[in-house]
């Protein structure tokens, strides 16, 4: 694609089109990129314009860009197919988009039918996801599945499910959606690596899966069940507590929760500080917080948790290896750290070691790692601040 075409499609830039009528290239400038919504996965990042066209950037060895190659990108590229989409989702090695209509598209990784078009076959442009059903929210797996959110609230998930992450009572992989057992119904899905959460519309939160650190929230690290030689439940079980939910966020081996007062929960794993709670210890039941902070939403990334204030400001705590905290530093903290920049934001993504937040301008900013280019600014050098996603310089 042409920088004047990206810029054209990204606001209508028509100036900036004849002022730089010029190829992607090393030498083109760098231009902001103009978002309407953005999701970081564990190596790539997406984002959709404000025409609805989805770019994608990053780590691309399992066709996880959408664009119809294999090679990674430091700068985004348009998800091929010409697909008009509402919601963006991205995991391990896949993703996942929404059309208005509520049909699903997956593209990437599909070794365990991750991408619920009835085959293991990786696709790097999207594919349909099978069984005509109509969704209206999608969930990707930083591991290898994925789940969607039916109007009326039922749940669907496909993939992998050797730890029972589906929840539909087995430990079958599926290539195409299987309901979620318990005749339950949600208001959200939220998905870790080998766990999946739900939350009912009175603010109940159930989770499923693998429960090896806790991140089922039932009070134990063991079953109900075995699935192998792992603790696992394969239909949902409740979260202890009684706490009352508005939204959750899943990670790696960690969940939280938000409440109607924004106060914010958080149990599983908790190696790296990503509970928050000032410790490095591990819950099985949910725990508040540090710092009495009221947060609007949160994002969680593998070992680190970021929640986003209803004034904007974006806080992050756990791992820091690569800055993914964004405060300028690589220390670990173990409760809330304010991101350095003074922006404001009005959504944040988590990915495996980076971050990612969108100003209500529709600039996107991300930090952290960025060996595959998955903070999108043209260059693969790690970052400790927020960086501009932008066209040009650098992209391959």
């Amino acid at each position: 694609m042409t920088l004047t075409r990206a810029v054209a499609i990204l606001g209508g830039l028509v100036a900036a089109e004849v002022a730089f009528g010029c190829k992607r290239s090393g030498t083109s400038p760098s231009l902001p990129i103009m978002v309407t919504a953005i999701s970081a996965g564990d190596f790539h990042t997406c984002g959709l314009s404000n025409t609805t066209a989805a770019y994608c950037w990053g780590l691309n060895t399992l066709g996880q860009l959408g664009d119809g190659s294999s090679t990674s990108s430091a700068a985004p590229v348009a998800v091929s197919g010409g697909l008009s989409l509402h919601v963006l989702t991205t995991g391990y090695g896949h993703s996942c988009g929404l059309t208005s209509a509520g049909a699903a598209y997956c593209w990437g990784n599909n070794d365990s039918g991750e991408l619920g078009d009835g085959s293991t076959t990786t696709s790097s442009i999207p594919v349909v996801v099978s069984g005509g059903l109509t969704f209206r929210a999608l969930a990707t797996s930083p591991g290898f599945h994925s789940c969607g959110l039916t109007s009326p609230g039922a749940g669907y998930c496909w993939g992998s499910n050797r730890l029972g992450q589906l929840g539909d009572g087995s430990t079958t992989d599926r290539a195409i959606p299987a309901a979620v057992s318990g005749g339950l119904t949600f208001s959200a899905l939220a998905r870790g690596r080998v766990h999946t959460c739900g939350l009912s519309s009175a603010g109940a939160a159930y989770c499923w899966g693998y429960n090896g650190s806790g991140q089922l929230g039932t009070g134990s690290t063991t079953g109900p069940e075995l699935c192998g030689a792992y603790p696992c439940s394969s239909t949902p079980v409740a979260v202890a507590g009684g706490v009352s939910f508005r939204a959750l966020a899943a990670g790696g081996d960690h969940t939280c929760g938000l409440t109607s007062s924004g106060a914010a929960y958080c149990w599983g794993n908790n190696n790296a500080g990503q509970l928050g709670d000032g410790s490095s210890t591990s819950s099985s039941a949910p725990g508040a917080v540090s710092g009495s902070l009221s947060f609007s939403a949160l994002a969680i990334g593998e070992l680190h948790t970021c929640g986003l204030t209803s004034a904007g400001t974006a806080y992050c705590w756990g791992s820091n290896r690569y800055g993914q905290l964004g405060d300028g530093t690589t220390t670990n903290g173990s409760t809330p750290i304010a991101v350095s920049g003074g922006f404001s934001f009005s959504a944040l993504a988590a990915g495996w070691d980076h971050t990612c937040g969108l100003t209500s301008a529709g600039t996107a900013y991300c930090w952290g790692a960025n060996t595959y280019g998955q903070l999108g600014n043209g260059s693969t050098t790690n970052s400790s601040i927020p960086v501009a996603v932008s066209w040009g310089l650098a992209s391959r």
